[in-house]
Formats: C-alpha cells, sequence, structure tokens
C-alpha cells in the first residue's frame, strides 16, 4: 500500500543527543536502544472515520520520536499498519449503506492528506491487512500445528457455511502472557470485552485467549484460510505479523495510544513470542495518553471529534493543530479547547515574524536545546519553550532571515516556518 508524500527534512548542524524514553514498569529514563537501522512499529488506523486530534497526537508523537532518532544519526525502519478490514469498518458501512472497501479507501485519502498537511514523516512500510491476507493465514496456521493455538466451531445460524471455525490464541502455552502490559488479571478482564474482546465466547478455554481467525460468518467478507476455513485475521495477529515480516523480533520502538496497552500491544506480543519462541517483541513501548473534547475522551463512538480534515477545511493551517498537539507531552493526559488553537496559531505567527529578521547567530544554541528537551523523552513543551525564549530574545531583530533556525523547526519539530 502506497503511504503518503515524504516533507522536507534538513539535515542538523550536528547530531542530537541519543533519544531516552521512560520506561513504562519501572519509570526510569532509559535510552532507547539503537542497533541499526532501528525499527520503529506504530498502529495504524482502522479506516471507518476520519482523523480526529487523539489521532493526530499519537502519529505526531512518533513522528517526533522519529525525527530524533534520525537526528541522532540512526537509520530508521518505520512500519505502520492499516486495519483496512474490522469489525467497526464493516459496521460503519452497513450503517452508512456505503461498501466497506469504498469507505476504507475514503478514509485513507483523508488520513494520508492529514498526515502530509501535518509534515509527518511517512512510513517506509505502509502495510494493509487485505493485501498481506495469505501471510496472516501462513502463521495462525502454524500456530495451529504447533499445537498452541485451537478451533471452536461457529454456531451454524452464523456460519456462511457448513464446519466453519474461529481459531484462538490458548494463553495456557504462553507463560510470558502479562509482561509486556504488566497488568495483573483483574485489569485485564475488566476492559477486555470494551476494546475488541470476546470473554463471553462459549467454548474458550481461557476468557483472555485472543482472536487468530474469525471463521466467516453470513453477510461478512472472509478469505480463503485453507486449512483454516474461510475466514479473516484477528486484530492483533494482523500486527503481529506486518511487524515481524518487515522488523523481525527484538525491534526497538513499538508506539500506539494508551488503549492499546492491553489488550493489542499485550496480544501482538505473546504471539510472536509463540511463533518464534524468543523474546521481547519489542524493546521499548511508549502510549500516548488520551485527548479528550467536551469532558470526554474524544472517540468515534462517543463522536465528540475535533477532526483534522475539518479544521483544515475551515482554513486553519496545520502547523498550528501540529503546534496544539506539541504543546502537551505525549505521556500526559489533556482536553482541547479551542482557546488552545488560538494560542498556537499567535505562537506560529510570532515564530515566523521573528525568524524571517532574526539572523541566525543563536542558532546552534536553540537547536541544542530544541534536541536535548526532545531527547529527555519527547518533552515537546519544554522545545516549545526554547523556541518561544529564542523568539522573545529577538523579537526587534532585524537581521534577515533565519534560515538555520528554520531548518532545525523544521528537523526536529516538523514545522514549517
Amino acid at each position: 500500500m502506497k503511504s503518503w508524500s515524504q516533507p522536507s527534512f534538513p539535515r542538523l548542524a550536528k547530531a542530537a543527543p541519543a533519544l531516552r524514553l521512560r520506561d513504562e514498569h519501572t519509570g526510569e529514563l532509559e535510552v532507547v536502544p539503537t542497533n541499526d537501522p532501528v525499527g520503529v512499529y506504530v498502529c495504524g488506523i482502522t479506516p471507518y472515520d476520519t482523523t480526529h486530534l487523539g489521532h493526530a497526537a499519537t502519529y505526531v508523537t512518533f513522528d517526533l520520536a522519529i525525527r530524533a532518532l534520525r537526528n541522532a544519526g540512526h537509520d530508521v525502519t518505520y512500519v505502520q499498519n492499516v486495519t483496512d478490514i474490522d469489525d467497526p469498518l464493516l459496521e460503519r458501512a452497513a450503517r452508512d449503506g456505503i461498501d466497506w472497501q469504498d469507505l476504507a479507501q475514503r478514509e485513507i485519502d483523508i488520513f494520508h492528506a492529514d498526515m502530509e498537511a501535518l509534515r509527518n514523516l511517512p512510513p517506509q512500510h505502509y502495510v494493509g491487512v487485505v493485501e498481506t491476507m495469505p501471510r496472516h493465514v501462513e502463521v495462525i496456521s502454524r500456530l495451529v500445528a504447533e499445537g498452541v493455538a485451537y478451533g471452536l466451531p461457529v454456531d451454524a445460524s452464523e456460519a456462511g457455511q457448513d464446519g466453519v471455525q474461529d481459531f484462538y490464541l490458548d494463553l495456557s502455552t504462553q507463560p510470558s502472557f502479562g509482561e509486556t502490559s504488566g497488568w495483573n488479571r483483574e485489569q485485564m478482564v475488566e476492559v477486555f470485552a470494551d476494546r475488541g474482546g470476546d470473554p463471553d465466547r462459549p467454548g474458550k478455554r481461557d476468557v483472555l485467549d485472543p482472536l487468530l481467525w474469525r471463521g466467516w460468518r453470513k453477510g461478512e467478507p472472509h478469505w480463503d484460510g485453507v486449512e483454516l476455513g474461510p475466514g479473516r485475521p484477528g486484530w492483533h495477529l494482523e500486527c503481529t505479523t506486518i511487524a515481524l515480516d518487515h522488523l523481525g523480533m527484538g525491534f526497538t520502538l513499538q508506539g500506539g495510544g494508551t488503549d492499546l496497552v492491553f489488550p493489542h500491544h499485550e496480544m501482538s506480543a505473546v504471539q510472536a513470542e509463540a511463533l518464534t519462541g524468543k523474546s521481547p517483541f519489542a524493546h521499548r513501548y511508549a502510549h500516548q495518553a488520551m485527548v479528550a473534547y467536551d469532558g470526554e475522551k474524544m472517540s468515534k463512538s462517543l463522536g465528540n471529534l475535533v477532526k483534522v480534515s475539518q479544521l483544515r477545511a475551515e482554513g486553519v493551517d496545520p502547523m498550528a493543530v501540529r503546534l496544539v498537539v506539541l504543546d502537551h507531552h505525549y505521556a500526559l493526559d489533556w482536553e482541547y479547547t479551542d482557546d488552545q488553537l488560538e494560542s498556537a496559531k499567535e505562537r506560529l505567527a510570532t515564530w515566523r515574524d521573528v525568524a524571517s529578521r532574526a539572523g541566525d547567530d543563536d542558532a546552534d544554541q536553540l537547536a541544542d536545546a530544541i534536541t536535548a528537551a526532545l531527547a529527555d523523552d519527547l518533552d515537546a513543551p519544554a522545545a516549545l519553550q526554547a523556541m518561544d525564549a529564542w523568539a522573545a530574545d529577538h523579537v526587534r531583530a532585524d537581521a534577515g532571515p533565519s534560515a538555520r533556525v528554520t531548518d532545525a523547526i523544521d528537523a526536529a519539530l516538523g514545522i514549517a516556518l
């Protein structure tokens, strides 16, 4: 699947410091392992609705991480998936009376336009589930053959044909289960159903066993699963397969929202360990905190969305939208207000004005301050404050355009002045 276009990415005058991220289990800042090429996997969209600020925050955050790694001199292999077949997509298509493939393509196109407007660096590997279906079938079949997965018959009233089965990973065969998230069983059971799980499925050996293959149901799209029978892969398995195929076991950084800590990232990891007999799936995990609006987490189900495409259609500069996101640390929940957007517009205008006439005398010091902030657990708010201080110090300057400052802001923060 084709990704979006590459924005400009100037080189910094000197290498940025090594990126440190806070370990989610210990709370300690640790240098991100960097055996080149550095592998980064960020969970992509399920394309049934348009990019909102919560999505934008996730992809801007990991764009910052990729920039920080590249600015530190590392080669980065960036992979992102597209969940272009899943229950929410089918449900939305049925509700709106549109073909599910047409809906998916429409939303993917909007997502690409939003990512380009926000100036996020594109992944080298942008991979859809549908286009890689044979690999998912192969991976699930291996798990079944190795005795770590089991089948359950689909109720005849739902099945698309006789003998259809669902397949699940048997978590009792995986002693590492729970290590990735660090959650206890009570926490897992509490959220499993709300996050795509099916704890009430009759016959499951453990209520938390993840779905690997959903057998063909009447009225649903399906693919040839060979020995598995017709159906389609489970959500968690899709990311396992795509990450292993493009990055291998033990890649550097897995990213996504905090709502993916469990079950998605936990299940993706344990499935990979079941397949390879190795660990870890990823050396580091980082998760974007939730973005709220009108007092609730921004979500498609609630409909309390501030959409990037809508803001763009209203004439809002995408760089102001990016600044709204960057003004919040990725690990802290925050709530969007219209006032934040107005402040971001003013900040952007000030930066552009000063950069047009301040010259480059302090460009190296500014670049050092910004890259140091970003190397410290992606502290984007501190990086913005460094730029604010530079602008305040040069507000009366008249030394010509600040070309090196502009390049530094572009390379480190993805902001075009």
